[in-house]
C-alpha cells in the first residue's frame, strides 16, 4: 500500500523539522564553544547529527512507500541562546515539541488506518523519550550547579564524554 498524500506531505514536514532540529543544536554548539564549552559543544554537535539521521530515517521511509520527497526551506536559527541552563531549558523545550509533532503523526498513521506508518512511528516515540530524559536530567544538573564556574566545568568534562 503506498503512502497517503496526506502523510506524505505531514513526513515531509517532519523532515524538515528535523534538519531545523539539527540546524539549531549546531548553532547552539557554536554558541558554546565560544564560550569554552567544549564538553557542551561536542554533545551539542552530536545531537545535531543525530537529529540529521532522524530527517534520513524520514526521507527513506518515503521512498519505501512509493512517496515523494520535497524538501523544505529551513529556517535560521537564533544566534544567542543566554546562559548553559537557559540554552538547556532551550533544548527540553525543543524536545518537547518535536515530541508533540511526532505524537501528530502516529495519530494521523492511526487515523488513515496506516500500520505501517505506525509501526514506523513507534520508533521515533521511544526516541523522543530518551530525548526528553537527556535534556531534562542535563538542565537539572545545571540548575544544581548553578553559578558555580568548577561545578560547570564539571558538567562539561561529563557531556563532552557522550558516546565514548
Amino acid at each position: 500500500m503506498a503512502i497517503s498524500k496526506t502523510l506524505e506531505q505531514t513526513i515531509n514536514d517532519q523532515i524538515r523539522k528535523e534538519m531545523y532540529s539539527a540546524y539549531l543544536y549546531l548553532a547552539m554548539s557554536s554558541y558554546v564553544e565560544e564560550q569554552n564549552f567544549f564538553g557542551m559543544a561536542r554533545w551539542l554537535k552530536k545531537q545535531a547529527m543525530e537529529e540529521m539521521e532522524h530527517a534520513m530515517k524520514f526521507y527513506h521511509y518515503i521512498h519505501e512507500r512509493g512517496g515523494h520527497i520535497l524538501l523544505q526551506a529551513i529556517d535560521q536559527p537564533p544566534a544567542e541562546f543566554g546562559t548553559p541552563l537557559q540554552l538547556f531549558e532551550r533544548v527540553l523545550e525543543h524536545e518537547l515539541s518535536v515530541s508533540a509533532s511526532i505524537r501528530a503523526l502516529y495519530e494521523l498513521a492511526q487515523a488513515e488506518k496506516d500500520y505501517a506508518a505506525e509501526i514506523f512511528l513507534q520508533w521515533f516515540i521511544k526516541e523522543q523519550v530518551e530525548e526528553e530524559s537527556n535534556a531534562t536530567q542535563i538542565v537539572e544538573m545545571l540548575k544544581r550547579a548553578g553559578d558555580s564556574l568548577p561545578m560547570l566545568m564539571m558538567l562539561d568534562s561529563q557531556l563532552g564524554s557522550r558516546g565514548e
